[in-house]
């Protein structure tokens, strides 16, 4: 079987997404339930085992290349066989362990940081020469201007390959277009939207640059019976230490951390990545209508050192002048945003880290307030569950989310599942938005 090189960010082994959790790509399986028609025909199972592959080396980068999406490339030299039938029946079911036959593997690429070279250069580059006639697997639609590094689809084009398949199409109104370009050239283009690591690698991108806001991920513990806390509020801690443990790796991979003031009042936490290697430093965000947050917790204490953004509302920090001019002065930022049903509107500050802050990727972690805020208008894009190995049996405990009132089924958010195992002695859920 092929072992993916170490390299990029100080990964060592192929194995990486499994032992750090960061995400789900490399451990979730493969699914390609819908096949769409490329204008070579159906695709082979060899195609979507290149592109898993592709997608698993895109996600070395995340934490490192932010704004700009993480990709991944793999160039293969195909088999006579396998160029002259791209089909599949369909009863043929690509697997997690399918070894393709029918080609041979000439570079490998990823994108490793921000304003380094593309995936593709990366796997051009490897591959050398060899690459002419062959057949390039890339994650996202080749950019097609010029930017920090050349156009990857002049690229392409110049070293003579065949065949380019594309996972998803590239939103960005500057960077998309490559397809176009390279079937101008002669060069035989085909979209396989089915691989979901490869569409699940791209979507936070993707919604930043759709949707004008931040991708969501929202992580919490709970009980057996889904309680985030006890009635008198007591959660530290429900989940086991090497949870808490991976949650301080995901910090240091996501652009910002978001809380809630009531967290910060019960919690005091810090919302840094500690005894852990850092990709990023994240904005740490607090959300605070009222702008009541003490300015003795240690959020504001260490903001000086740590990048702290409280989220309130416009009217609010007109009121209350003086109390912001005393936290700007401890090194806080404020920003007033238009206000929402029970606060600040979140989703506003969503597309204000987006398009101010450049985050593509905000991990949320808060009580039943924010939570409920969140699924109230469906924009909690990834769920992080840890259910810890503990029963309360008590009604009046604290809910993971709270504050809606929905009395029918068809009103609850609704969530795809992308991986399990077990964390310690906890349980670890990732689902997406459906």
């Amino acid at each position: 079987m092929f072992r993916m090189p170490a390299g990029g960010c100080g990964m060592q082994s192929k194995y990486w997404v499994t032992l750090t959790g960061e995400f789900w790509y490399a451990t979730a399986e493969l699914a390609c339930c819908q096949r769409e028609r490329s204008m070579a025909g159906m695709f082979s199972p060899v195609d979507y085992h290149w592109m898993k592959l592709a997608a698993r080396l895109g996600a070395r980068g995340i934490g490192c290349v932010e704004p700009n999406p993480p990709v991944g490339c793999v160039i293969v030299k195909e088999s006579l066989e396998n160029v002259l039938q791209h089909s599949v029946s369909d009863k043929q079911q690509p697997t997690d362990d399918f070894t393709p036959e029918q080609g041979e593997i000439l570079g490998l690429g990823h994108h490793r940081r921000f304003g380094g070279s593309h995936a593709e250069v990366e796997a051009l580059q490897a591959a050398g020469y060899s690459a002419r006639g062959a057949t390039v697997y890339v994650t996202l639609e080749p950019c097609n201007h010029q930017g920090k590094t050349p156009a990857c689809t002049r690229t392409l084009i110049r070293a003579g390959v065949r065949r380019v398949v594309i996972a998803r199409k590239d939103p960005h109104p500057q960077a998309g277009g490559g397809a176009e370009e390279l079937r101008k050239a002669g060069i035989q283009v085909d979209f396989l939207p089915g691989c979901r690591e490869a569409q699940l690698l791209a979507a936070p991108f993707v919604t930043r640059v759709t949707e004008k806001r931040a991708w969501t991920v929202v992580k919490w513990a709970q009980t057996i019976d889904g309680r985030s806390a006890t009635r008198s509020g007591e959660s530290q801690w429900i989940s086991g230490e090497r949870s808490r443990r991976l949650v301080h790796r995901w910090r240091g991979r996501v652009d910002a951390i978001m809380t809630a003031r009531g967290t910060v009042e019960k919690d005091d936490p810090m919302l840094t990545a500690r005894g852990v290697h850092i990709r990023r430093r994240a904005l740490r965000v607090v959300v605070d209508s009222g702008l009541s947050i003490s300015p003795e917790c240690k959020l504001v204490r260490t903001a000086a050192e740590y990048p702290l953004l409280i989220l309130t509302k416009e009217e609010t920090l007109r009121e209350n002048s003086g109390r912001a001019e005393k936290l700007i002065r401890a090194g806080t930022e404020i920003k007033g945003l238009p206000g929402g049903v029970g606060g600040v509107d979140i989703k506003e500050a969503l597309s204000f880290l987006a398009k101010e802050k450049n985050v593509t990727r905000v991990m949320v972690e808060a009580g039943p307030g924010l939570t409920g805020t969140l699924a109230e208008q469906n924009l909690i894009d990834e769920a992080r569950v840890f259910i810890a190995p503990i029963l309360l049996a008590d009604d009046r405990a604290k809910p993971v989310a709270g504050g809606l009132v929905r009395q029918r089924l068809i009103d609850a958010n609704r969530f795809e599942l992308i991986n399990s195992r077990t964390v310690g002695d906890d349980l670890l859920v990732i689902y997406t938005r459906r």
